[in-house]
């Protein structure tokens, strides 16, 4: 990671959480009060093959024991409608501000992966996550709704593994790459303000 995009993480996600503490806290307790603990939702993911971090979200799911893998159709009617809204306008994502600050993610790289997909693909991931994994990137812009979608009609945690494993692993990988090739601090600059204006629309 360049000193220019470090510079510009830290730079942000300090003003942004300025700008969110006093909303951010009122839709903490809101959501406390309306779906009870715990609000946080805290998920081990990689930055490296090798190199785990913790990841922290707004719970949008009813918790369940036993929870791992991607979301896809078999956990669709554990999302609260709260929780829709959250991921519709991806507040649930306001907590990562603390992971960028800390230096686990950046604002805009490859999304996180879990680890039994760094396992299963470690070729792959060794090449993806030579980028700070991001709260978006381009293969977030260009992938994520078509991934929902192939997703979504999965009705059992096995079918969704599959699926996620054949065909959005390798689709994500090669954005991810093109990412790669081509970042820079303009580069980041304009992936988010996509992401500003798609979440906006």
């Amino acid at each position: 990671m360049t000193f220019g995009k470090r510079l510009l993480d830290i730079v942000l996600a300090l003003l942004l959480m300025l700008i969110l503490a006093l909303p951010f806290a009122v839709l903490v307790v809101y959501l406390l009060l309306r779906e009870g603990r715990p609000v946080f939702y805290v998920s081990e993911r990689m930055r490296g093959v090798d190199r785990p971090f913790q990841l922290w979200k707004l719970r949008t799911m009813r918790v369940v024991g036993g929870d791992s893998g991607v979301s896809g159709g078999d956990k669709s009617n554990r999302v609260t409608p709260i929780g829709r809204r959250l991921r519709k306008y991806r507040l649930d994502e306001i907590p990562q501000l603390w992971n960028v600050l800390k230096g686990d993610m950046s604002f805009v790289g490859p999304r996180p992966p879990l680890r039994q997909y760094v396992e299963a693909f470690p070729e792959i991931y060794h090449e993806v996550l030579q980028c700070r994994p991001g709260i978006t990137g381009l293969a977030t812009l260009r992938f994520h709704r078509h991934e929902e979608w192939i997703l979504s009609r999965c009705a059992t945690a096995a079918e969704t593994d599959a699926a996620y494993r054949r065909r959005c692993v390798p689709q994500k990988a090669r954005l991810d790459l093109i990412y790669a090739r081509r970042r820079s601090v303009c580069f980041d600059i304009a992936l988010m303000l996509q992401t500003l204006k798609k979440v906006a629309g």
